[in-house]
C-alpha cells in the first residue's frame, strides 16, 4: 500500500489536509491530491502541490493535454483513497451515485476491492441528521470505511461532536488498516469474542504527593486494544495512568490507579471474558501505610515498609475456565528462561517475552512463547505492528480449540 489519493472537499477542516499530506509523505507514501472547487477557496492548491510533490487535480475539463482518462487512471493508481474532510455533501453524493465533479467521478470509478476512507467533519446538527446516518450505513454496507469526528470547538462556535480527527490519528488509522487487512475476513476474525486487556502502569501512593511506580507508557496494551477492536472483538481496557489517547471502538474503558484497584476490576470482568491479555506493568509492592499528610523531610533516613500486591495474572489463572490467558515478561536478564517460568507458574497459554529496557519506546523485539514451548521470534517492529503479530498467534490458538 504505497499510493494514496487524498480527496479534499469544501469543509473548513480542509486546512488540516496539509498536515495529512505532509505526514503521509514523511512516512514514504506516494500522494496525489484531488480538490473540489470549494476546497480551493479554503486552502490553496499550491500548498498541497508543494507538499505532495505532484500536480493537483480539480477540474474535469482541464485544458492541459494528457493522454489518459484522468479520473480512471487516478482511480486505478490509488491503493487507498482518503476523503478528508468528508462533508455532509460528499457523503450524500457518493451514497446516491452522484458523480458531478472530478472527485466524485473518481470515487465512482474506484474498484470496490480498494479501501475508501471518509474522515467526517461537519456541524453537529448536520452530524446528527438522520439522513447522514442513513447514508453512512448505506456506504458501510458497500465496504466504505469511516474515521469518526471528534468533540471540540467547531467553526460555527459550537462545542460538540463534528470536528475532523487530527492528521496523526487519520494517518495512524490508514497505517493500521494496511496491517490488519492482511487477515482473512479481518473485520470479523474476532467477532463475538470478549477480550479483557490491562495496560499502563500502576501508582502506589505513599502520601498525597509521592508514589511508587514504573516507566511503562502503556503503548503496547493500547495498541493491542485497538488491534483487537479492528479485528471485530468486544474489548474492555482496564488502564492505569498513561498519556495516551483512548482507543476507538472499545466496549468499555476503565481507569484505575493502584494495583488493588486493577485487581478488583479484572476480577469483576474476568468471568465473562474469552481472552485475557495482562499487559499492564503492575507494581509488585505497595506501602504498608499511607500517610494522609505530606511526609516532611528530616535529617534521618526514611524507610518505607512495603507489602505484596496481589499477582493479578496468577490469581486469574486459578479461576481460569475457558479463558485464553496471555501474559508479558519484561525482563532485564535471562529473558527467555524467566518467561518460561512465568508461563508455567501462571498456567498461561501464551507469554510475550521482551527486554524491559524498551519501556516507553515505540518499537520492540519480542518472542511469543506458547504453552507447548513452541515460539515465534519477531525482530524490531513498531508496537502497533507487534499487536497484530501477537493477536495472530492468539487467533491461531483459538482455532486449535475448535
Amino acid at each position: 500500500m504505497k499510493n494514496i489519493l487524498v480527496g479534499v472537499t469544501g469543509g473548513i477542516a480542509a486546512y488540516k489536509s496539509a498536515g495529512i499530506v505532509s505526514l503521509l509523505k514523511k512516512k514514504g507514501y506516494n500522494v496525489k491530491v484531488v480538490m473540489t472547487e470549494n476546497a480551493t477557496k479554503i486552502i490553496g492548491p499550491l500548498t498541497l502541490e508543494t507538499l505532495s510533490r505532484n500536480r493537483i487535480y480539480v477540474d474535469m475539463w482541464d485544458s492541459n493535454p494528457h493522454y489518459e482518462v484522468e479520473h480512471i487512471s487516478l482511480a486505478d493508481w490509488a491503493d487507498v483513497v482518503l476523503i478528508a474532510p468528508a462533508t455532509y455533501n460528499i457523503i450524500g453524493k457518493v451514497a446516491n451515485g452522484i458523480a458531478d465533479d472530478m472527485l466524485t467521478t473518481i470515487l465512482s470509478a474506484v474498484s470496490v476491492r480498494k479501501p475508501v476512507f471518509f474522515a467526517l467533519a461537519m456541524n453537529v446538527n448536520m452530524y446528527e441528521n438522520p439522513i447522514l446516518k442513513e447514508n453512512i450505513d448505506k456506504l458501510k454496507s458497500f465496504g466504505y470505511r469511516f474515521i469518526d469526528a471528534e468533540e471540540g470547538l467547531l467553526a460555527c462556535n459550537y462545542s460538540a461532536k463534528g470536528r475532523m480527527s487530527e492528521p496523526e490519528n487519520i494517518v495512524d488509522e490508514i497505517e493500521r488498516y494496511s496491517i490488519f487487512s492482511k487477515f482473512e475476513n479481518f473485520d470479523i476474525v474476532l467477532k463475538n469474542k470478549k477480550i479483557l486487556i490491562t495496560s499502563g502502569r500502576t501508582k502506589e501512593n505513599i502520601d498525597p504527593v509521592r508514589y511508587l511506580s514504573n516507566n511503562s507508557s502503556g503503548k503496547m496494551g493500547y495498541s493491542l486494544a485497538q488491534a483487537a477492536v479492528d479485528l471485530g472483538a468486544e474489548v474492555t481496557l482496564i488502564s492505569g495512568p498513561t498519556n495516551l489517547k483512548v482507543p476507538n471502538g472499545l466496549e468499555k474503558f476503565i481507569f484505575v490507579e493502584s494495583a488493588l484497584e486493577m485487581y478488583e476490576k479484572v476480577d469483576e470482568y474476568f468471568k465473562n471474558t474469552d481472552i485475557f491479555i495482562a499487559c499492564a506493568a503492575v507494581a509488585d509492592y505497595r506501602p504498608k501505610e499511607y500517610k494522609k499528610e505530606k511526609i516532611k523531610k528530616s535529617d534521618s533516613d526514611f524507610v518505607i515498609e512495603l507489602v505484596r500486591n496481589p499477582d493479578i495474572l496468577l490469581e486469574m489463572s486459578k479461576k481460569k475456565e475457558k479463558q485464553l490467558l496471555v501474559g508479558f515478561a519484561a525482563e532485564t536478564n535471562e529473558i527467555r528462561e524467566n518467561a518460561l517460568k512465568k508461563l508455567e507458574k501462571k498456567n498461561l497459554d501464551i507469554i510475550v517475552a521482551n527486554n524491559a529496557s524498551v519501556m516507553g519506546s515505540d518499537e520492540n523485539v519480542i518472542e511469543i512463547i506458547k504453552k507447548d514451548r513452541t515460539s515465534v521470534e519477531i525482530s524490531q517492529k513498531s508496537k502497533v505492528e507487534l499487536a497484530y503479530d501477537i493477536l495472530s498467534e492468539v487467533i491461531f490458538e483459538l482455532e486449535k480449540r475448535y
